[in-house]
């Protein structure tokens, strides 16, 4: 009975979802478009392996160190308002990488696009948490985050089309339109449930039966949140492991491409073709295992913890199957071992990213996340970086990869033994 009154009801929620999963697709079109252009860009501006390592992490100094601001001015001002400005401005900024003269012109205009897109993932994780109830969270946040793994596997094939047939600036031009047109999209369909205009009464009684996340700022003020979050252990645990898996996803967001070219002696387009694999799968595992079935298994009464920390916690050793690529030199093996490690690691990103809204306090969802996403972020500075200086001592990816397997294990202790139950964190006061 309660199933056919589920399926009866109005859908506009997952319209929203299908919205904020758009967003961040196109969002992550414009991050990986520079790992694309990569090689063009060292050719015409001479650049080595650790200068082009500073370039594929200028991006995440701004957005990282942005994170926890923007999630106050989120909890503050709400998702509607922050993400308008946001998408106008992202589309600015990456249009002004098609003018880039060399280093200091590409890396200013990656720096003011982590400024514009920094609130891409809390405003999702935060809109996510007013739109749906718990049962529905995992499947939901499923979808914003696998747009970024989705990226990969359309994105970087259309952007290296563009880039080998006209240059790595339309790279760059064909995404900064994109970015427009989501702009208007987002402005013309996007409020909180309080607000618009097409949510039936059905539908916000059943998103707030299930409990969603109450709208309004926290009645105690942001900076009082920010410092309470901050001394709460499950918060950290959250951060540290989050964090970890940062590291590996964006060593291959930011160096996959290249280590196709470099290792496995591809050319632009055939390292495309087998960069959109492992991403491939890491969609799939994202949608499948870290959003529809934690929803399922919930819905039959497993415990909710249980679940989610048990998915969480083994995608996460799957993801240390990193350490089998630097033993092969074989391109097939590579990708497998590589696409089982991004899967493992797609798998447990939807519940990180559901989890603030989870053991949030009111008003305090998007801090939560904008605190997780700093250091998750930092690790897109670090990641590149480190990269970039071992690749250009060794010449090889293999100590990089190893470097990744023990940030994982770090990560892994971090959800074992901080993180604990995924229950609501008490009110400030209420302890």
């Amino acid at each position: 009975m309660a199933e056919t009154s589920t399926a009866r009801l109005p859908r506009l929620r997952w319209g929203i979802g299908v919205l904020l999963g758009v967003g961040i697709l196109i969002n992550y079109f414009d991050r990986v478009s520079l790992s694309v252009a990569a090689p063009q860009l060292e050719r015409e501006f001479a650049l080595s392996a650790d200068h082009l390592g500073w370039l594929l992490s200028g991006f995440f100094w701004s957005y990282a160190l942005l994170q926890i601001p923007v999630g106050l001015i989120l909890d503050r001002y709400g998702v509607t308002a922050v993400n308008r400005a946001s998408t106008f401005l992202w589309s600015l900024t990456c249009a002004a990488t098609v003018f880039a003269g060399g280093f200091a012109t590409v890396f200013a205009a990656r720096v003011g696009l982590g400024i514009a897109e920094a609130p891409g993932f809390p405003a999702s994780s935060k809109a996510t948490g007013y739109w749906f109830p718990r049962g529905e969270r995992a499947l939901a946040t499923a979808i914003f985050d696998a747009a970024a793994k989705f990226s990969n596997v359309i994105g970087v094939p259309m952007v290296a089309l563009v880039v080998v047939n006209f240059g790595w600036r339309w790279g760059f031009g064909v995404t900064a339109i994109l970015s427009f047109l989501y702009f208007l999209a987002f402005y013309i369909f996007y409020r909180d449930p309080s607000a618009h205009p097409k949510l039936t009464a059905v539908e916000r009684e059943y998103i707030r039966a299930g409990g969603a996340t109450p709208e309004g700022p926290a009645e105690s003020g942001e900076l009082a949140m920010l410092g309470y979050l901050l001394r709460r252990v499950k918060v950290w645990g959250l951060t540290v492991g989050f964090s970890a898996y940062g590291y590996s996803f964006y060593l291959f967001l930011t160096w996959l491409p290249d280590y196709l070219v470099k290792s496995m002696h591809m050319d632009i387009l055939k390292s495309a073709g087998f960069t959109a694999i492992p991403w491939a799968c890491a969609t799939v595992a994202d949608l499948v295992v870290g959003g529809w079935l934690i929803d399922r298994l919930i819905a039959r009464g497993y415990d909710d913890t249980l679940v989610r920390k048990t998915v969480l916690i083994g995608g996460m050793v799957l993801g240390l199957a990193v350490l089998g690529a630097p033993f092969t030199t074989d391109p097939r093996w590579a990708v497998t071992w590589i696409s089982i490690a991004l899967s493992g690691l797609a798998a447990a990103a939807p519940v990180g990213w559901s989890i603030p809204s989870l053991i949030a306090p009111r008003g305090g969802t998007a801090t939560i996340g904008g605190i997780m996403n700093f250091f998750n972020n930092l690790m897109g500075v670090v990641a590149p970086i480190v990269t970039g200086y071992i690749v250009a001592a060794t010449d090889s990816f293999s100590a990089a990869f190893i470097a990744a397997g023990i940030v994982l294990v770090i990560g892994i202790a971090a959800y074992v033994f901080m993180l604990g139950r995924l229950d609501p964190i008490p009110e400030p006061g209420a302890l």
